[in-house]
């Protein structure tokens, strides 16, 4: 398993704002607090670092039943969190915020899909129904600054096409 570090955390933001403001030249409903809870999407596979602070054996003997926490950084296991956060939303916005919780969550299945793994292969996307491991790219380490800046890049470029445009519609409305 890779070590995680918060640049790589960054990246995954990053890329989920990119997504989720991209989306939202096409969409007018997706507005800046969508746009928060698509980069919260972006979190959910990393709750497996909850491991840090309790272990697996005080989640099984409270649960009774086996439990690992890698199995939340999987496609099955991001689906029932996502499924989870959708019940904690207001009846009204469980459609959206949903959809962009998942495309967060997601985007950083996808992310995580590029990296550089001793075994090539990613984790496994489609668990519970498969066991496959995707061959991975290699592309990068979760280690490398390379990625959070690139992301960054990204992020700051989206940022500033929807800010052009924004305010030369508000200029171009005012005339």
């Amino acid at each position: 398993m890779e070590s995680k570090t918060m640049p790589d955390l960054l990246a995954h933001v990053f890329i989920a704002y990119a997504l989720c403001r991209s989306l939202s030249f096409r969409w007018e409903w997706i507005t800046r607090q969508y746009i928060t809870v698509g980069m919260v999407g972006a979190f959910i596979p990393d709750l497996t670092k909850i491991k840090l602070v309790v272990s697996k054996r005080v989640v099984e003997q409270t649960i009774g039943y086996p439990f690992d926490w890698g199995s939340l950084h999987t496609g099955g296991g991001v689906f029932l969190s996502v499924l989870i956060g959708v019940v904690l939303l207001s009846t009204d916005e469980r459609r959206r915020g949903g959809l962009l919780l998942g495309i967060g969550a997601g985007s950083h299945l996808l992310a995580d899909s590029l990296l550089l793994t001793p075994t090539r292969h990613t984790q496994q996307l489609f668990w519970p129904l498969f066991q496959y491991r995707v061959p991975s790219p290699g592309l990068y380490l979760s280690t490398q600054p390379e990625p959070t800046l690139v992301t960054g890049g990204l992020a700051a470029l989206v940022w500033a096409v929807h800010r052009r445009t924004t305010h030369s519609t508000t200029m171009t409305d005012a005339d």
